[in-house]
């Protein structure tokens, strides 16, 4: 699978610890920055890896921030991305199974190594529940996106 993932200076190691899992795993991995731990605007970053998942050249986002919610309200901007934060592999579940989330926002300042590769393992693992009301739910949150985003070019 190909992973667009993002990141600020909050989130650089625990981004490099996850993008070495995920290759390590056979996934190929789009790095849109920051390399670094030097204070910056993580727009300039999620922002591209946002419209990267949105346009399909990658088929999901992996965000990494101090908290994670930055990065979700900076994704969830863009028409067709369903970002979540999650702070615990349950949550990845159920972004997965109930929502399709398409994009996973972690708090690098929150979640440490471990548990944070769980939520990854979790998340890239679970599929979307496919129960009428799942199904149902989901199509009601994309026929809001589809009145109210400007579709990506």
């Amino acid at each position: 699978m190909k992973i667009a993932m993002a990141n600020d200076h909050a989130g650089t190691k625990l981004k490099q610890e996850i993008k070495a899992y995920l290759e390590s795993k056979g996934h190929e991995v789009v790095d849109f920055g920051t390399y670094d731990e030097e204070s910056c605007d993580l727009s300039d970053f999620v922002y591209p890896a946002s419209l990267a998942v949105a346009r399909g050249e990658c088929e999901r986002g992996i965000f990494v921030d101090g908290v994670g919610y930055g990065s979700a309200m900076i994704a969830n901007k863009i028409s067709g991305i369903y970002a979540c934060v999650c702070q615990d592999p349950f949550c990845a579940s159920l972004a997965r199974q109930h929502n399709d989330a398409n994009v996973l926002c972690i708090g690098g300042k929150i979640i440490g190594g471990m548990i944070a590769m769980e939520i990854v393992k979790t998340w890239m693992s679970t599929e979307p529940l496919t129960a009428e009301k799942y199904v149902r739910r989901r199509n009601k949150v994309k026929e809001i996106n589809d009145r109210h985003c400007v579709p990506v070019k």
